[in-house]
């Protein structure tokens, strides 16, 4: 009985001190050296695990996550650092970035990636600002995440190249003359690839409907149904996951034969459930196609099919989502970005990256003067409606 309680007196004790000390990485500056000796620099990954946007937001982690298992470690100086990567869920939600994009400053974070949605790197630039450090956009493709900063930085393309690629494609595959763009009230993103799009589209002599839905809206029959009475050629609708999933369930109720075109937001296994079985044409543009990079696509398949939570995160196949091979991409960038400044101080390494060029699986990357990706080109992919993509045109902006 006296070993039993001596025991338990222990067992107490050193769960007091876990409870009192929480995580130790929060309290330790970037380039730290944990109780293990090994010296630690920590990369903030800012995405939605949660809300419409959580789909995208874990395959763009995913990406992330397989670059760190397979290059943990990131020389500075001459010493050899371990690389963490430190999660914050923003929720797809602009109200809850800020306390997100707070909590990686309060991890003492050096670099941050993400996030998938412009809206919620919007909703925290100023966080990142304030705390001088380095945000750089994954596939967030709004102009407005980085137009008046020094601090955010993107690896994608942007908006108005995405909607001028979609607006030749829809004219120059479909001749169409008339386009129905659906989107989201409210939301920046949606309405702003409209926009583009719709500027694009008349200067080449189409006409465009616009038609816009309430937040949480489930019903788009009467949407669906007025691009069939105005004779829309093509519906262009640049919206989440969530909602695209339900356009596509109802087109193909509705007997919509217009081809569906979305942007990078839509190339997600779950709008290819969506599709799979119907007669919907279904065509995305997006930043990369499986194939592309074969020893990528082996060693991202193989991390995917070998660890549960990885192929939970993706949906529940071993499908490679564009923003994974993005967010892929965007650790080596950081990485780069690290060994280029010799330091693990947060304002050293937002001084390096603009700087920094990286040839990765999605091309080459380079920054412009404001922060952006220097692209000139977009896969556009359609549906086989049998659970699959399929390339259909490498398209560059005329």
């Amino acid at each position: 009985m006296k070993k039993l309680l001596s025991l338990a007196l222990a067992c107490a004790t050193v769960l007091s001190l876990a409870a009192c000390g929480g995580n130790p990485s929060s309290s330790q500056p970037a380039g730290s050296t944990p109780a293990s000796g090994d010296k630690v620099i920590k990369i903030g990954v800012f995405e939605p695990v949660s809300g419409d946007s959580a789909s995208g937001g874990k395959k763009e982690m995913l990406g992330m996550q397989f670059a760190n298992s397979e290059t943990p470690t990131v020389d500075i100086a001459g010493e050899t650092y371990t690389v963490q990567l430190v999660p914050a869920d923003n929720g797809s939600s602009t109200d809850k970035a800020p306390s997100a994009a707070a909590q990686l400053v309060s991890e003492n974070v050096a670099i941050v990636l993400g996030s998938y949605g412009s809206g919620v790197s919007m909703a925290a630039s100023d966080t990142f600002k304030d705390a001088g450090i380095a945000a750089m956009g994954v596939t967030c493709t709004n102009p407005n995440v980085t137009a008046g900063n020094d601090h955010y930085f993107r690896i994608c393309f942007l908006d108005d190249f995405q909607a001028q690629v979609l607006a030749n494609f829809a004219m120059d595959k479909f001749q169409a003359q008339t386009a129905y763009c659906l989107g989201e009230s409210g939301s920046e993103y949606d309405q702003g690839l409209i926009a583009f799009f719709k500027q694009i589209f008349e200067a080449n002599g189409g006409k465009v409907i616009t038609a816009s839905f309430p937040t949480n809206n489930s019903d788009f029959n009467t949407y669906l149904n007025q691009a069939k009475a105005e004779g829309a050629d093509v519906i262009f609708t640049p919206v989440s996951i969530a909602y695209a999933t339900q356009i596509i369930t109802q087109a193909q109720s509705l007997g919509i034969t217009a081809p569906i075109l979305g942007s990078d937001t839509l190339d997600d296994n779950m709008v290819l459930d969506a599709a799979n079985g119907t007669d919907i044409q279904l065509y995305v543009s997006t930043f990369y196609q499986e194939g592309g990079a074969p020893e990528f696509d082996e060693g991202i398949k193989n991390y995917i099919n070998s660890n549960a939570a990885a192929k939970d995160s993706n949906g529940g196949n071993d499908t490679i989502a564009a923003v994974s091979a993005m967010g892929y991409d965007a650790y080596y960038v950081a990485l780069e970005a690290i060994k280029a400044a010799g330091s693990a101080d947060p304002a050293a390494i937002k001084a390096a990256l603009p700087n920094v060029t990286y040839t990765g699986v999605s091309g080459d990357i380079a920054f412009d003067s404001i922060g952006d990706a220097v692209r000139d080109t977009a896969y556009i992919k359609h549906s086989t409606n049998t659970g699959a993509w399929e390339l259909e045109t490498v398209q560059k902006a005329s």
